[in-house]
């Protein structure tokens, strides 16, 4: 007869995080809600941004760290809200080091002043406009 097993917890949650009610391993459909970012431009983003790796399971299901997905938050703040291209924010996150622009949350990521007075130029029109 086999012997029976004790209970684990659930795959990618630790004992000490289970009762705070923070995974440490997310799956991408999980990542895909949490950042608003489809499962297929995570994969997309994985084979643009070499170090953007999340681990994998024995199943090869895809599982994220936290750290992962502040990264994928601050690369969807450079390509969405800022504007920059891949190869764009890429050449930045490089300049930066990723681990410099995860501490910083993205903050330190500046545009040129003229871009940051024409998005100004561009927001007091649209009041304008409204009014």
């Amino acid at each position: 007869m086999a012997e029976r097993r004790t209970a684990k917890p659930a795959r990618g949650v630790s004992s000490d995080t289970a009762n705070e009610g923070k995974k440490r391993y997310y799956r991408i459909g999980e990542v895909s809600k949490i950042t608003d970012v489809k499962s297929y431009v995570l994969r997309y983003w994985e084979s643009e941004f070499r170090w953007m790796a999340p681990q994998k399971s024995r199943s090869r299901q895809r599982l994220y760290r936290q750290r992962d997905i502040d990264m994928i938050l601050l690369i969807k703040k450079l390509l969405h809200e800022q504007r920059y291209t891949i190869a764009g924010a890429r050449k930045k996150l490089r300049e930066m080091g990723v681990t410099k622009a995860l501490e910083s949350g993205g903050l330190a990521i500046e545009t040129d002043p003229r871009a940051r007075y024409a998005k100004i130029k561009d927001e007091l029109l649209a009041i304008r406009a409204m009014l």
